[in-house]
């Protein structure tokens, strides 16, 4: 564990001073703009009056919030306004002549219909870094399509290699298109920055879920042009590799990752499979995966006999990788997690403690626990245009009129001692 406590450490904050106004909703644009307030930029997540970001309102709640809502929302602070309104509309863009970076994820049509295209705020603040995620992109015959990461799943062929080997296509549970879109998002916003700094100009950036997913078939895709043959279904395993999986052990499931011929010939001996180990069918990585199953027989009725603490023992003395398949309860209690200061806690003026889990970059001993936990809806209106500049009397108006609406004006979720996100 770091020795410094994370009370005392300072922040790494490279983003200080540099104002987002994020439009955006759901996953990967949340995920996005959490890393910039990871860095020190500050967040102001606009959002609809009344119902806030969708995700709000997907269960599993804590005390009233969804879990993928507080998953994604940190170090922001929330203004509910309501952009059909001229009045919102105004007040928005008042803000975002005083911000360095705008990003939304509207379907296609909104931002004009809002007039928050590029080229409307452009034209309000020419050095403007404006951001754009949406599921296919900007262009082409699919730019009008919808687009959820399960989609985005499909459509690139994902799902047709996910899962079992014979068995029905499946979804990557955890909305990997979703977030590293969110990271390609926040990387282009870096980049643009930067390019900003030196040339002083402003930038519109573009990613999507789609490209996301094509980016991700890199090696499966090159795999498939080198051999022309349609990737399929492997389970945990891996085409180029062998043994490379998990396998059956007496009590549980193991993970094997015999990555190159020397650890292959460590993995026979730690096993007991060294009458097969020089054999030409086993002997190199290439062979190994010519004859997969044959392979992988032999290496299932090894493992079989013993229980998974067993072969951790074994394969950990004979220095051949390996891991046991961890439920995700036992992954976030491991000691590493906690040494590596991955799984923080914040406070929440309402909620009591806020688990979470960190930004996975560290910087030197810099603190990288949350500096605010997720907002509740409106719970910075008033404020935010104050620092904006606008009038008590403007901001009373704005509020009366339900242009505007704040904490107070809705029903706060009851108190929770901890909350898990």
């Amino acid at each position: 564990m770091l020795d410094v406590p994370a009370t005392t450490r300072a922040r790494f904050s490279p983003l200080q001073g540099i104002k987002v106004i994020d439009l955006s909703k759901v996953l990967a644009g949340p995920v996005c703009t959490q890393y910039l307030g990871d860095l020190g930029a500050e967040v102001i997540k606009v959002e609809p009056c009344n119902v806030g970001d969708d995700t709000r309102s997907w269960p599993p709640f804590v005390a009233g919030n969804g879990a993928v809502f507080l998953s994604a929302n940190k170090n922001k602070r929330s203004l509910a306004i309501d952009l059909k309104a001229d009045a919102g509309r105004k007040v928005l863009k008042r803000l975002i002549a005083q911000s360095d970076v705008f990003v939304e994820s509207f379907r296609s049509g909104v931002t004009t219909r809002l007039s928050v295209d590029y080229a409307a705020l452009a034209a309000i603040k020419p050095d403007l870094i404006y951001a754009s995620i949406s599921g296919f992109g900007r262009s082409g015959p699919l730019a009008d399509a919808p687009g959820y990461d399960v989609m985005a799943q499909a459509f690139s062929g994902i799902m047709s290699i996910t899962g079992e080997k014979g068995g029905a296509p499946a979804r990557s549970a955890f909305s990997p298109l979703d977030q590293t879109t969110g990271i390609h998002a926040a990387l282009g916003i870096l980049a643009a920055l930067r390019h900003r700094d030196r040339t002083g100009e402003g930038q519109f950036l573009e990613v999507s879920l789609f490209e996301t997913a094509l980016a991700f078939l890199g090696y499966t895709a090159q795999t498939f042009w080198a051999t022309g043959r349609t990737p399929g279904r492997s389970g945990s395993g891996h085409e180029s590799l062998c043994p490379y999986q998990a396998f059956q052990a007496a009590d549980g499931h193991i993970l094997i990752a015999v990555g190159n011929d020397k650890l292959w010939k460590a993995f026979c001996e730690a096993v007991g499979l060294n009458d097969i180990c020089d054999d030409m069918r086993f002997a190199t990585n290439a062979a190994r995966v010519q004859n997969f199953d044959e392979t992988v027989a032999h290496v299932s009725a090894a493992i079989a006999g013993k229980t998974v603490q067993d072969w951790i023992s074994i394969l950990t003395r004979g220095g051949v990788p390996h891991s046991p398949i961890h439920t995700v309860p036992e992954a976030l209690a491991q000691p590493q997690a906690a040494e590596r200061g991955m799984v923080v806690s914040c406070p929440h003026p309402i909620y009591g403690a806020l688990n979470a889990v960190s930004m996975p970059v560290l910087f030197g001993d810099h603190d990288r626990s949350p500096r605010s936990a997720p907002p509740l809806l409106g719970e910075h209106s008033v404020e935010i245009l104050r620092a904006a500049g606008l009038r008590e009397d403007e901001i009373s108006s704005l509020i009366s009129e339900g242009i505007v609406t704040t904490l107070s004006q809705a029903t706060a979720p009851p108190r929770s001692a901890a909350l898990t996100a």
